[in-house]
C-alpha cells in the first residue's frame, strides 16, 4: 500500500507502538476534563453574574448564581475520585517534588533560554509545577471565600465584604492564569493529543521531557 502524504507508515497499518510513549491514564485524562469543565463553567457563570453586558445579555441571574456556586464547589470532586487511580497518584507526587533540573528550567526561562536543552524536565516542568500547586491552593481560597458568601454565618469575625474582594480578586487572576495555559496548550499540538489520546511520540517526550523519557525506559527490578 501507499502512504499518505506525511506519513511513514503504509496506509490501513496502526502506529508503531514504540514510537509511542504512554503519557497519562484514562483516569488522569478524565479528571484533567472534569476538571476544565467545571473551571470554564465556573468562569462563565461568574462573567455572567459581574460583567454588565453579559448580565443583561444573558439575564436569569439566581440561575447563574446558583450555576456558580455548585460548579464552584464541585471542583475538587475530580480531583478527590481521581485519588482512587495509582497513575494519578503518582503524578500528585512528580508534581509534588522539586528536582535539581526543575531550577535549571527556572533559571532558563529567567534568562530567556527557549532551547530544550535548557530546559530539561521529567514527566512535568517545573513552570507545570508551579501552575499545578497556584491552582490547586487558588482553588481552596476560592471555595472558602465563596462559602462565607454563601454562609454568612459561618465565621461571623469575618465580614463578607473582605470575602467579596478576596474572591473577586483571585477570580481575576485565576481567569489570567487559566488562560496563559489554555494558550500553552495551542501552542503545542503534542501535549493536547497526550491529554486526547493517553499517548505521546517519542521524539517528542525525548526532546521536551528526557528525564521522564530516560524513567519510563529503565526496565523495572523485580
Amino acid at each position: 500500500m501507499r502512504s499518505t502524504a506525511g506519513s511513514t507508515a503504509p496506509t490501513g497499518t496502526a502506529p508503531d507502538p514504540s514510537e509511542r510513549v504512554r503519557r497519562f491514564s484514562t483516569a488522569e485524562r478524565m479528571v484533567h476534563r472534569a476538571t476544565g469543565l467545571l473551571m470554564l463553567v465556573c468562569l462563565v457563570s461568574a462573567a455572567c453574574l459581574y460583567l454588565g453586558p453579559l448580565a443583561l445579555l444573558v439575564g436569569r441571574r439566581h440561575l447563574m448564581v446558583t450555576v456558580h456556586e455548585w460548579s464552584g464547589i464541585s471542583l475538587p470532586l475530580p480531583f478527590l475520585l481521581g485519588l482512587l487511580s495509582p497513575s494519578f497518584r503518582a503524578d500528585l507526587r512528580r508534581l509534588n517534588r522539586f528536582a535539581v533540573y526543575d531550577r535549571q528550567w527556572l533559571r532558563a526561562v529567567r534568562r530567556r533560554r527557549k532551547s530544550p536543552e535548557a530546559r530539561p524536565a521529567g514527566k512535568f516542568n517545573a513552570g507545570q509545577k508551579l501552575y499545578a500547586g497556584w491552582i490547586a491552593g487558588a482553588v481552596l481560597v476560592m471555595m472558602f471565600t465563596g462559602l462565607l458568601m454563601w454562609f454568612m454565618a459561618l465565621l461571623p469575625f469575618i465580614s463578607r465584604t473582605s470575602a467579596i474582594f478576596v474572591h473577586d480578586i483571585l477570580a481575576w487572576a485565576i481567569t489570567i492564569v487559566v488562560l496563559g495555559h489554555m494558550r500553552k496548550a495551542f501552542e503545542d499540538p503534542e501535549a493536547r493529543l497526550g491529554m486526547r489520546t493517553g499517548y505521546v511520540s517519542r521524539s517528542w517526550a525525548q526532546r521536551y521531557y528526557s528525564r521522564w523519557l530516560g524513567e519510563e525506559d529503565r526496565p523495572s527490578v523485580e
